[in-house]
């Protein structure tokens, strides 16, 4: 199979005339003004799972995956995007989040320095779903949301985002749908074989010891078809093995402080100091049967499996200087202007006592997907469709923490860049000297540590039946079918505490368990003392679990049953000019439930066993249209209402509740299994441009009518079952602060994207080409409720992506940048909670260089080297304390430098 790529391989002429047309031009000025995608928008829409396979097989290299993205997208009905992979076993970058997060109206939310969840047009990550194969998935994490970093990019051939509904897209989100796309084997012209191996860098460097700032990177794919062509298969395998290192402050906050000398000025409240090593491992698994013995039907068994693991030692210092500490005094204390308010830059602070962490993260998660599909052509009009499916999530943590310090309190010199938050810290002891440093609870916490067991358990089973036939005149074809989803997600925690063996008397760290001490270099301090952290816990503590209500509130089973009945007619008639597109209607019928406990907060009361839920119907019209205006121009209107399901710990029937002993009233909080979802009626209207194959220009506009929002209510609650704690309230009916359906809003935008072959511009520059986004986006939506300001989650106001390539001869080489503004993002929080923060925008540059050998002995083989955030770009939080946003956390995770080389044949 041929696999070089012949476009432009002619030389220039020694003599050029320097033509630009206008658009072209326009197009230029686009990507000159923008950051932007790799990838195309607009792509096919209509059912997942027989979308369009977008395969390179014929020849490879960065402007084929683009040719290939940019002809989905001309000859598609609806408003969707894509990527596509250069070649087998090679999508354009190093994670299928990365890729996803260059398309148009795209974002990535990193976790640990790399992009882990998606927002899709300003909405959070809740608000999309994802496919695989066009079916839904189950996820580790604690809510539907897909964590991408699961599927390994070199077992993925490509990704379609869909943005407008589609009638025959079960499962689809609100903000939008990403289908998962692997190979089916029969679409290629022979055995295909690619290996490719990467070795991997970290540039901080090793930060604690017994982790490696080098890893590797090694995937195998194998094609091929039996029996005459009518038996195809596909086995892929991928292993990762990959370091991360950071180094981290965040703050507990700022307040005015009188010790300071200032009763205007900010001061940082305390400080967390860390150093962070990660070693990830993952191994994925693919493989596809596909079957089509006859012209009328075809079987395809498709399995994917993960399993990703992930240790992390976070060793560093933390210590208060808020004002409620007592025996604190400031020395020598300087503010200065920032935002126009007077924030301490620096001062020499006494008597703070430090608390050393050395802590421990484990990350044990499984994900296993089997479908089936079967196509059977029953006579010239009709074909049969029938489709079930099993995916199944496991995830199990451990969240350890483990405490030290010395016996007297030190005095330290705090200078800080009020800019990003960084302090350099000058202590009096040396916090790496285990004759000073002894286990013990020297943060007056009343533990020595503690410990957390979080387990989520996700399945997922579904059955799809449809029938479609071909249709004369204005309707082309009809699509009528029925699906079934059940899903159950079951959330536990069990919490430890963690004390010394001998009656909590604080201890020296046995020789045999000391470790060379951990630098905070960055943040000025020298080294701290690191050990065994396993090693003590299993020898010099106790685990006694911890009952508290808090815990109880953390442990729910929620089961949802969907049935989804829909119908779909192409359209494909003229209206003054070539139309295309379809309508159609989904009948949505959920019954969803929740067990977990209600909790008497005052202890009096055992937990009790409860039950709740409820049912429910939609009805969701869409119709997505293509105008050909000729020329090489499109117009496309998207109309419909869509849909998002409740975040699943919002579905949770826990609740905490006692009576107020001075209003003798009942009050708790809790979960909401009667929740509705977040409905949408939906608008989008794009145009498009097509110069060539790799050249084009696009506008597109949407608006988001939402007509409920789900956010934490007070609301009138009856506590008739729940047991008394003793004190007698004056009503059963009480108040309960829970998740429920309020007041919507709207969400609109436009964006703009764009590709360009460099010989467009000019024959001199055959060879280099760029393709660029930018997107606007505005939300009238009140997320904490009517009257309030918080932003949307996942909102961006303006999210962009540019690239610049050359690809010619072998020779290959690009430069991309990622940025998206400030937004409000979801992460980890205290308790292993989900919790929201603030984000500071940023700016992500990539970039690689390769060659690939076109022939001779070495033909098939390209070598590659690639540096992820080669600008070395922080991630940073910001907190609030009035209108001014401070700094709140700053951690560098470095860059990530791979070289390797890909091998096919």
């Amino acid at each position: 199979m041929k696999s070089t790529n012949q476009r432009g391989a002619s030389p220039a002429p020694t003599s050029v005339a320097f033509k630009l047309s206008p658009v072209a031009a326009g197009c230029a000025m686009l990507l000159s003004a923008i950051s932007g995608s790799a990838y195309a928008q607009d792509a096919t829409a209509g059912q997942a799972a027989d979308a369009p396979v977008i395969q390179t097989v014929k020849v490879s290299g960065i402007r084929r995956g683009i040719e290939d993205a940019i002809s989905v997208k001309k000859n598609s009905e609806s408003i969707v995007e894509a990527i596509s992979a250069e070649d087998i076993g090679k999508l354009p970058d190093v994670s299928i989040a990365e890729s996803l997060s260059r398309l148009p109206g795209v974002a990535a939310q990193r976790v640990a320095g790399r992009a882990q969840v998606l927002s899709i047009r300003g909405l959070a990550p809740d608000f999309s779903t994802t496919t695989l194969n066009g079916r839904e998935q189950a996820s580790t994490g604690d809510n539907r949301s897909v964590e991408y970093d699961q599927y390994p990019s070199e077992l993925i051939n490509g990704a379609v985002v869909y943005k407008t509904p589609d009638a025959s897209l079960v499962g689809q989100g609100l903000s939008g749908t990403v289908d998962l796309q692997t190979v089916r084997p029969l679409e290629f012209p022979g055995r295909t074989m690619a290996i490719n191996v990467r070795g991997e860098k970290n540039s901080i460097g090793k930060q604690n010891a017994g982790y490696k700032d080098k890893g590797y990177r090694l995937s195998g794919i194998y094609i091929d078809q039996f029996n005459n062509r009518t038996l195809g298969v596909a086995v892929g395998y991928a292993r990762l093995d990959s370091p991360g290192q950071y180094q981290k402050w965040s703050s507990w906050g700022y307040g005015i402080d009188p010790k300071t000398g200032s009763t205007t000025g900010l001061a940082n409240s305390g400080n967390e100091i860390d150093a962070g090593s990660t070693k990830q491992t993952r191994d994925g698994l693919m493989a596809v049967v596909q079957w089509k013995p006859n012209r009328d039907f075809q079987s395809m068994l498709d399995t994917y499996y993960s399993k990703f693991d992930s240790d992390t030692t976070i060793r560093g210092m933390q210590f208060g200087t808020g004002n409620w500490i007592g025996g604190l005094t400031y020395a020598n204390p300087i503010f200065a202007s920032y935002g126009g308010t007077q924030v301490l830059q620096s001062a020499t602070v006494g008597g703070i006592k430090p608390v050393l962490r050395n802590d421990l993260n484990t990350n044990r998660d499984k994900l296993f997907a089997i479908g089936w599909n079967n196509k059977l052509r029953m006579n010239e009009d009709w074909t049969g469709i029938a489709d079930f499916s099993y995916s199944k999530a496991d995830r199990q943590d451990m969240i350890l923490e483990t405490y030290a310090g010395a016996a007297n309190t030190d005095t330290a010199k705090i200078v800080r860049d009020n800019n990003t938050g960084l302090p350099q810290v000058t202590t009096g002891l040396n916090y790496a000297d285990p004759s000073i440093v002894k286990l013990s609870d020297s943060g007056g916490w009343g533990q020595d540590g503690y410990v957390k067991y979080p387990q989520v358990t996700d399945k997922l089973k579904s059955a799809r039946f449809s029938a479609k036939r071909s249709l004369d005149g204005m309707f082309s074809n009809l699509d009528v079918g029925i699906n079934f989803t059940k899903r159950d997600k079951t959330r536990q925690s069990a919490e430890m505490l963690v004390n010394l063996k001998n009656g909590r008397t604080p201890i020296g760290v046995p020789s045999n368990l000391i470790q060379d001490p951990t630098s905070l270099g960055f943040a000025g301090i020298p080294g701290i003392m690191s050990y065994d952290i396993m090693g003590a816990l299993n020898s010099l503590y106790t685990q006694t679990p911890k009952i508290h209500q808090d815990i109880y509130n953390k442990d729910w089973l929620v089961s949802e049953k969907v049935s989804t009945a829909y119908a779909k007619v192409g359209i494909d008639d003229t209206w003054g000019v070539p139309v295309k597109g379809n309508f159609g209607v989904q009948m949505i019928h959920t019954n969803q439930s929740s067990n977990a406990f209600n909790v008497d907060t005052n202890g009096l009361n055992k937990p009790k066993s409860v039950d709740e839920g409820t049912s429910y119907n939609d009805f969701l019209p869409s119709l997505n249209l293509n105008f050909d205006l000729g020329s090489e121009q499109h117009v496309r209107f998207g109309l419909g209402k869509t849909m998002a399901r409740p975040r699943l710990d919002q579905l949770r029937a826990s609740s905490s509740a006692s009576v107020d002993t001075t209003k003798l009233m009942w009050t708790g909080d809790g979960g909401n299994p009667k929740l509705k979802p977040w409905r949408a009626n939906a608008i989008d209207l794009t145009y498009e441009k097509y110069f060539d194959k790799s050249t084009y220009f696009s506008a597109a506009t949407f608006y988001k009518k939402l007509s409920t929002y789900i956010y934490d209510q007070i609301v009138p609650f009856d506590y008739t079952s729940y047991p008394n704690d003793g004190v007698t309230p004056k009503s059963n009916i009480g108040t309960l602060k829970q998740p429920a359906n309020g007041t919507g809003g709207s969400i609109k935008g436009v964006e703009l994207s764009g590709s360009i072959d460099g010989k467009v511009l000019w024959t001199g520059l055959d060879g280099f080409g760029a393709t660029g986004s930018i997107s606007r986006t505005k939300s009238e939506i009140a997320p904490d409720g009517p009257g309030t300001t918080g932003a949307l989650p996942g909102l961006s106001r303006t999210v962009s992506n540019v690239q610049f390539f050359y690809e010619k001869s072998g020779y290959s080489a690009r430069v991309t940048r990622s940025e998206r503004s400030n937004f409000r993002g979801e992460v980890t929080g205290f308790g292993a909670d989900r919790t929201f923060t603030d984000i500071k925008g940023a700016a992500q540059v990539d970039f690689q260089v390769g060659y690939e050998f076109k022939e001779g002995q070495y033909k098939g083989l390209s070598l590659l080297f690639q540096v992820i955030n080669a600008n070395d770009a922080a991630y940073q939080t910001t907190l609030s304390n009035g209108t001014l946003k401070v700094p709140g956390e700053y951690t560098k995770y470095g860059r990530t430098m791979l070289l390797g080389l890909n091998y096919k044949m």
